[in-house]
């Protein structure tokens, strides 16, 4: 959507906050957002300078705006991430998590049975979880089996088959691993407390747990049941002894959940810490994509929203290494200075450090296992196709890029072992050559690489790719003439549009398979170069690198050239405007001069 055309809506955009929906021209929903003020939040996507390339991509497919009054900035916040959730928009941030959790279910039935499952279904039972570490689930689990008896079996228990005695203990029974529902041995408000107890367990408040215990006890003390008392002590032992090796942080901090954040460009990551009665009961860390030109604040904000939604947190405080404007008015955040809560931060910060290490290296080590091999492959293939006398460990390809037939720049990405060397990068700012001439260009840029390279003493690459075919291939032939560098390295052209490769002098292209190890490194090549060049030009528009070409022309300012571009757009356009066209939009006197510059 062009500026013009938002403007032609804006005024029927609310005022009130809300959420608002972009949509493509094929109707699919690409972006939603939230907004204190819709009209605000929506108008500055049209009117500042986009430095962001997803940002500007994403303004540029917008077909329609709908959007969606709420009576809140919470309830925005609600239904913003509700519909993320559902349709997943192309350009909203990404969480980067699909594992499975396992959960502790207990099942919705008479005498309910409670064990892990990881499929989460509508069926009316309830889900305790997710647990991040099945360990620590099974180990849950095992300390509920060893303290508190429950049925493992699938029968019916209705009040009526079991008032119909159509069933009898098993074995489970007699070990003392179950109570007999199924005879009515036990009655379901005894059942009913124990299942009440696990939820306490599971959720790490084990203090009533034990308090029960040790009432119980004393009770088969003073009825001089000792063996009984026996047995509850040593449950009592064992519900402390798990609670000694539980992170229990301190006991009076309550229930709260802890997140820090590292991120860096579009990448985030964010550790999470849930506290329930001063014991971590869940640690977790996940990998985040932001889309566009989202703050760390956007994707903290995001992340706290799914995470307390996925580990099913109620906690009425979050504890922060800043300040965050949180749309839930009745959750504290706290921002700690010392004291327990600044361990707990650390503790977060400090897995979340640990986490994109960790990521890093296991990215780097597949990466290189699986590189290794197949760029070695496309590598062999290259020397094979293209008749080369050395494996072309070192390619380096050369793009120019304009600006609606402006500003001219050069990029040269380098490829070493079939690999980005981003550090051996280069861009171009023209320095010789006058107005548009891509052959100029591509014989300035080349000249000045290879120049460097030949003074320094510095190795030159086997392979050199000219993105553009055979006249920027002679143009940067030229160049190495020049340097009296003829045969000491390869250089081949590479059409644009059908992807054939073409070497100097000759009339016939090679064209290699579309689906070939080699040519796929050539078009990662080429696509390389092609973003850092456009990403290079955009940086220097943004800072106003560039002078507008018109006001290059003797006595043409810089009104002038703006009411120019602002009617005609680019300077192409204007190019092949005629005398007569320009002299009624700028006068007889600049127009002569406009022409005369263009048509020498």
């Amino acid at each position: 959507m062009t500026s013009e055309a938002f403007l032609a809506i804006a005024p029927s955009i609310p005022k009130q906050p809300g959420i608002y929906k972009y949509f493509d021209a094929e109707g699919n929903l690409i972006y939603v957002g939230k907004a204190k003020h819709l009209r605000k939040r929506v108008s500055s996507y049209f009117n500042k300078t986009l430095s962001n390339y997803k940002t500007h991509e994403l303004v540029q497919r917008i077909d329609h705006i709908e959007f969606t009054i709420v009576d809140t900035e919470q309830d925005a916040f609600l239904l913003e991430n509700s519909l993320i959730k559902q349709f997943q928009p192309k350009y909203n941030i990404m969480l980067k998590d699909d594992k499975t959790y396992p959960y502790i279910v207990i099942k919705k039935e008479p005498f309910p049975r409670i064990y892990l499952t990881r499929n989460k279904i509508k069926d009316g039972s309830e889900y305790i979880g997710p647990f991040t570490n099945v360990w620590r689930v099974r180990e849950i689990l095992d300390l509920i089996k060893e303290n508190i008896p429950l049925r493992t079996c699938k029968l019916n228990l209705t009040k009526a088959n079991i008032d119909q005695g159509k069933f009898k203990v098993c074995l489970e029974y007699h070990l003392g691993n179950c109570k007999g529902p199924c005879e009515g041995l036990q009655t379901k408000e005894d059942y009913d407390d124990s299942i009440q107890q696990i939820r306490q367990i599971v959720k790490g408040n084990l203090g009533p747990v034990v308090q029960h215990f040790k009432e119980e006890m004393i009770r088969h003390a003073e009825n001089m049941a000792f063996e009984k008392a026996e047995i509850v002590r040593r449950k009592i032992a064992d519900l402390e002894n798990y609670q000694a090796k539980s992170t229990i942080v301190n006991a009076h901090l309550g229930s709260l959940d802890v997140f820090s954040i590292w991120k860096q460009e579009e990448v985030a990551y964010v550790n999470f810490l849930m506290v329930e009665n001063g014991t971590i009961i869940h640690t977790h860390t996940v990998e985040l994509q932001a889309q566009i030109e989202e703050t760390q604040q956007d994707v903290l904000l995001f992340a706290i929203a799914n995470l307390r939604e996925q580990f099913n947190s109620n906690n009425k405080e979050i504890v922060l290494s800043a300040t965050l404007d949180y749309p839930d008015q009745s959750i504290k955040i706290t921002v700690p200075k010392a004291g327990e809560k600044k361990k707990l931060l650390e503790l977060s910060e400090k897995n979340v450090n640990y986490f994109r290490m960790e990521l890093k290296k296991k990215k780097t080590l597949l990466l290189e296992e699986q590189a290794t091999s197949d760029d070695q492959r496309a590598l062999s293939m290259i020397q094979e196709q293209l008749s080369l006398p050395q494996l072309p460990t070192h390619i380096e390809c050369f793009d120019n890029s304009n600006f609606q037939g402006s500003y001219p720049v050069s990029a040269m990405v380098c490829f070493k072992n079939g690999r980005p060397s981003k550090k051996d990068y280069r861009h171009f700012n023209v320095k010789t050559v006058e107005g548009i001439n891509d052959f100029a260009t591509m014989t300035e840029a080349v000249f000045r690489r290879y120049k460097r390279l030949k003074e320094e003493g510095l190795p030159l690459p086997q392979l050199v790719i000219i993105d553009g075919g055979k006249g920027q291939l002679s143009a940067a032939m030229k160049a190495i003439e020049s340097l009296d560098m003829v045969g000491e390295m390869t250089l081949v052209g590479l059409a644009k549009n059908e992807e054939e490769l073409f070497f100097p002098g000759d009339s016939q292209s090679l064209k290699l398979p579309w689906d070939s190890p080699s040519l796929k490194l050539i078009r990662k090549i080429r696509d390389e170069v092609h973003h850092f060049g456009i990403t290079f030009h955009r940086n220097q528009r943004s800072k106003g690198t560039f002078k507008n070409e018109l006001e290059a022309i003797a006595g043409i300012g810089e009104a002038t050239a703006s009411q120019l571009l602002k009617r005609f757009r680019s300077v192409k356009q204007i190019r092949q405007l005629t005398q007569r066209e320009l002299t009624a939009e700028v006068g007889i006197s600049k127009a002569a001069k406009i022409w005369q510059y263009f048509h020498p």
